[in-house]
């Protein structure tokens, strides 16, 4: 397909892009959406919270949205987007990942970029309901890359889900990491590594037989907690094996309906391999936009509904 020609642009300070990330995170209040939660247990005896939010009117499509690094439901960017959702008459399911929900999870292990058999227990327990006959998937950031990795490692996928729509999505892993890792995102590397260093401090109390304060002394570095616990935790040789197997550039091609990627030029986590122009250009189903505006996950409209909501909207209802 081509490239999709973007026709974001937001007011003359929203054009840079950090101050356009850290506004849409720290300051943007969020759109007031009545959540009910439900907890579904999982086949290794954890648990996952779902946040569930509805039309006004009685619908058949249901959006599934997926949060980013250390995120949750109640993210105003989840908010944001599940009210434009009801608002369009769609019914609305934000995931808390394990230990994301504001209680820890029951195992040492939790959730990671790749963790997509956690995905298809929440799909598989919406597809038993049996009310939906049209599912799509949004993810932002990590959450993106959850979806696109589930989308293309499967031969196919259940009939119900029909689009997808993946927000600032670091498709190579290694790469946004070492995009992080660089002296102007001091901030948010500082504050990833902080919220990470808290969870997997807990887990040291939780499972002493696993982790030891001294390991997590040693974490330094986002790097540093992959090593130590996301790969160990999660069965990946090291940081590397873990990035490499679960990035999901690799699986684009294979994704076999259609998924808008929004990926704004200006996005500090991103590197060039994340705006994958030549796959966009081959693939029928990838539709590809790069505004040049919008930081990460942080495209300011008027009105507060993001760009990104409208797009989200305007594409499952189009297509």
């Amino acid at each position: 397909m081509p490239i999709l020609k973007s026709t974001y642009k937001p007011p003359l300070l929203f054009q840079n892009g950090h101050f356009s990330t850290i506004y849409s995170a720290k300051v943007r209040v969020a759109p007031k959406v009545n959540q009910t939660r439900e907890r579904i247990f999982l086949p290794d005896d954890d648990f996952i919270d779902l946040d569930w939010s509805w039309s006004k009117a009685k619908t058949n499509h249901l959006v599934i949205l997926l949060h980013g690094l250390e995120g949750n439901a109640q993210r105003t960017y989840i908010k944001g987007s599940a009210y434009h959702i009801n608002q369009n008459n769609m019914d609305a399911v934000a995931v808390n990942y394990r230990g994301c929900s504001g209680e820890p999870n029951n195992l040492y292990r939790s959730y990671n970029a790749g963790a997509t058999e956690d995905l298809e227990a929440v799909i598989n327990h919406i597809l038993q309901k049996d009310h939906y006959d049209s599912i799509s998937l949004t993810g932002f950031s990590l959450g993106g890359n959850l979806l696109l990795k589930y989308l293309g490692e499967r031969a196919d996928v259940p009939k119900q889900i029909k689009k997808a729509i993946a927000v600032s999505t670091p498709l190579v892993l290694k790469e946004s990491l070492e995009e992080l890792n660089k002296t102007h995102n001091i901030i948010y590397n500082t504050s990833f590594l902080l919220d990470l260093k808290k969870k997997i401090k807990q887990k040291a109390i939780q499972f002493p037989e696993q982790t030891t304060a001294e390991e997590v002394n040693k974490i330094k570095s986002l790097l540093d907690f992959d090593n130590i616990y996301t790969s160990k935790a999660h069965g990946f040789k090291d940081a590397y094996d873990y990035y490499h197997k679960n990035s999901s550039l690799q699986f684009l091609p294979e994704v076999k309906i259609p998924v808008l990627l929004l990926q704004a030029q200006n996005d500090s986590f991103l590197s060039p391999s994340c705006f994958p122009v030549d796959i966009a250009e081959n693939h029928d189903n990838i539709f590809l936009e790069t505004p040049k505006y919008g930081g990460h996950v942080g495209f300011y409209n008027k009105n507060n509904i993001y760009y990104n909501e409208k797009r989200t909207v305007e594409f499952l209802k189009t297509l």
